[in-house]
């Protein structure tokens, strides 16, 4: 694969002096252009140690308005983001729709160190491989741009680098890690290989710079940029990275769903309710406590109908825990900001460090709810949302977070009786919306949409609890249960 970059191909001063006012020109044009456009670049700069990614990204800068563009450098992990899962990282460094982020080493750096250094096995390698390129799926269906460069130098030419950094000669400033990983070259280069190998697909293909001439290097990283922008800017709209076939809805319209299970017949009594309440927070009190000085974050996510409870469940499981421990996130329509992100943009940036607890009322799962049922996103995008969504929650459970998920469900009936009840009681008032009557007009849709959104997305790692909410004190008793189950769970 590499042999194609070790050709010796240079590119005269002469030359480059010619050819280099028009590139700058062309992606000052095109970046203009990207600032009023619906999708973001994001430019993967990696390869091998000394062949001058530094010195290409201040070119980049250089031939574009720095207004525009964002670079962030993935070194060393912080403390901060070792209490998270690896791509939390990553996610807060993604671009908004119109601009661009340069990554210097990205979401590739660590597998590849690792299984040169041979600190992984191929099989763990891989399937980390096989992550990557379901995350960058997921942003390319999102609309964005990935352009992913590979600096490549032989072998025979890092080692004259070295020798001229050693010396002091000019050509020879290279970064500090080359030289521990020269000694590793053969290895580096099977595992980089083989990285971008699997991650090669068409709408995210590599881009393999031979890097041994600084002017043909930096030239071809402008003709690629202007090239790959320009096409993605002339692409017809909606834009979409690639083509899915959705698959057709689990439930049909008539047809009986997961909801219909639900015993909502459930009730305790005032006195029962109270020795459980108090039982069950000393409990979760502790259990939190426990939590935290293990270093296990918890990630609660509570959906269901409109006045099913839900804000009086999260007060009592809130009400139990130590108020530094926990935060809670009300997810109300996005914001212009989190409009120009990826869906998961705004629920990943909110996740707890190790030890603490986040509650989301409603979550990303209003990707599969309402914007499925009112038709603020394609069916496209709900369709591929259950498996994106799985992945995201698969990537908290492996890092060692208790993912809980709630559904309250309320009779159509009791519903209809809170709806009134908050309309003549005036402190309740507020509760009470247009959109909650909108939304009960459509209940039979949300009912088919929550049977598929638990159908798809219930799985042994982060199951749903479907918990009877006619009766207020059953179901406050159900979350705070299930959530003591959990935790103790995770502690062992």
């Amino acid at each position: 694969m590499f042999e194609a970059a070790e050709l010796g191909r240079k590119v005269s001063k002469h030359e480059f002096d010619e050819r280099e006012p028009d590139l700058h020109a062309g992606l000052l044009n095109v970046q203009r252009r990207l600032r009023e456009a619906d999708f973001p670049v994001v430019i993967i700069v990696s390869g091998v140690e000394g062949a001058g990614k530094g010195g290409v990204v201040s070119v980049i800068h250089k031939w574009m308005d720095a207004r525009g563009i964002e670079t962030h450098a993935f070194w060393d992990e912080t403390d901060e983001e070792r209490m998270r899962p690896r791509f939390w990282r990553f996610w807060r460094a993604l671009p908004p729709k119109g601009s661009i982020a340069v990554l210097f080493g990205s979401w590739y750096t660590q597998p590849i160190i690792d299984r040169a250094l041979k600190n992984i096995k191929t099989d763990k390698f891989d399937r980390q491989l096989e992550r990557i390129r379901h995350f960058e799926d997921m942003l390319v269906d999102d609309g964005a741009l990935i352009i992913k460069l590979w600096f490549h130098l032989s072998k025979k030419e890092q080692a004259k680098r070295l020798e001229a950094d050693a010396k002091g000669k000019k050509g020879g400033k290279i970064s500090p890690l080359t030289k521990s990983f020269s000694k590793r070259y053969d290895e580096f280069a099977l595992v980089s290989e083989r990285a971008l190998r699997k991650t090669d697909v068409a709408h995210s293909p590599w881009h393999i710079v031979e890097s041994g001439n600084a002017r043909y290097r930096n030239l071809k990283v402008g003709q690629i940029l202007l090239e790959r922008i320009t096409a993605r800017l002339e692409q017809p709209a909606p834009s979409s990275g690639r083509v899915t076939v959705p698959s057709p809805a689990l439930q049909k319209m008539g047809e009986p769903g997961v909801l219909d299970g639900v015993p909502l017949d459930s009730q305790y009594n005032e006195k029962t309710y109270r020795k459980l309440l108090d039982r069950y927070s000393d409990k979760l009190y502790k259990l939190a406590w426990e939590a935290h000085n293990r270093r296990i974050n918890t990630v609660a996510v509570f959906e269901g109908w409109d006045a099913a409870g839900k804000g009086g469940a999260i007060r009592r499981v809130t009400g139990a825990m130590d108020a530094r421990l926990y935060r809670v996130i009300s997810v109300a329509a996005p914001t212009d900001e989190e409009k120009a992100h990826h869906y998961l943009w705004r629920f990943w940036r909110h996740l707890p460090r190790a030890g603490y607890n986040t509650l989301y009322d409603r979550s990303w799962y209003g990707r599969v709810l309402v914007e499925r049922v009112e038709g603020f996103a394609r069916e496209i995008e709900w369709q591929r949302a259950y498996n994106e969504i799985n992945s995201f929650e698969e990537q908290l459970v492996e890092h060692g977070m208790v993912v809980l998920k709630f559904w309250l469900h309320i009779s159509a009936e009791e519903q209809l009786r809170r709806f009134k009840e908050r309309e003549q009681v005036e402190v309740k008032q507020y509760k009470i919306t247009d959109e909650d009557w909108r939304n009960r007009a459509r209940r039979e849709d949300y009912e088919r949409a929550v049977s598929d959104m638990v159908v798809k997305t219930s799985t042994e790692i982060a199951p749903w609890t479907l918990v009877p909410g006619n009766d207020k004190r059953y179901a406050r008793i159900e979350v705070m249960k299930t959530f003591c189950e959990r935790l103790e769970a995770a502690l062992g």
